[in-house]
């Protein structure tokens, strides 16, 4: 996965996250990219710092929110409606997550355990691990990423 700075033609900066550049390409130029401020579909690449790779870096798991969450359609920060353009990117990023990531279901924290120890192939996964799991995750140096899990665009 490759994280750009993106700026919309209305000067609005946003990032995102992308299968690679090609894949970036590909989505932009069908206007698929969009600014969450104002819904502009012309994003393109912004000035950005290199990131510098850890030796040894692994892919970060991904792990879904534990059912005790706010609706889908609810922000936790403000327990009202998620604007549709928030919703619509959170539905693009599931969809990539699905497409190019391992489910693992209940099995989240022990496989995340696997590749972190090299007795699993390094590689994305997601699936479901309660507070407590992930809280034991970060103490083993184990690092996860939380995303908000809306319901698919496709219904």
């Amino acid at each position: 996965m490759i994280h750009y700075q993106l700026r919309c033609s209305q000067d609005h900066g946003f990032d995102g996250w992308f299968k690679d550049s090609a894949a970036f390409d590909k989505l932009a130029a069908a206007g698929l990219v969009d600014c969450p401020v104002c819904g502009d579909t012309k994003a393109r690449r912004d000035l950005m710092a290199p990131a510098i790779a850890k030796p040894r870096a692994e892919p970060a798991p991904v792990v879904k929110p534990a059912e005790t969450q706010p609706a889908p359609q609810e922000s936790a920060a403000t327990a009202g409606p998620m604007p549709a353009q928030l919703m619509a990117l959170l539905q693009r990023m599931r969809a990539e997550v699905e497409k190019n990531c391992d489910h693992v279901g209940r099995d989240f924290a022990e496989e995340a355990r696997k590749m972190h120890r090299g007795e699993s192939e390094r590689r994305g996964i997601y699936g479901d691990a309660t507070p407590e799991e992930a809280e034991a995750l970060a103490d083993e140096g184990i690092e996860i990423g939380s995303i908000p899990w809306v319901p698919r665009a496709d219904g």
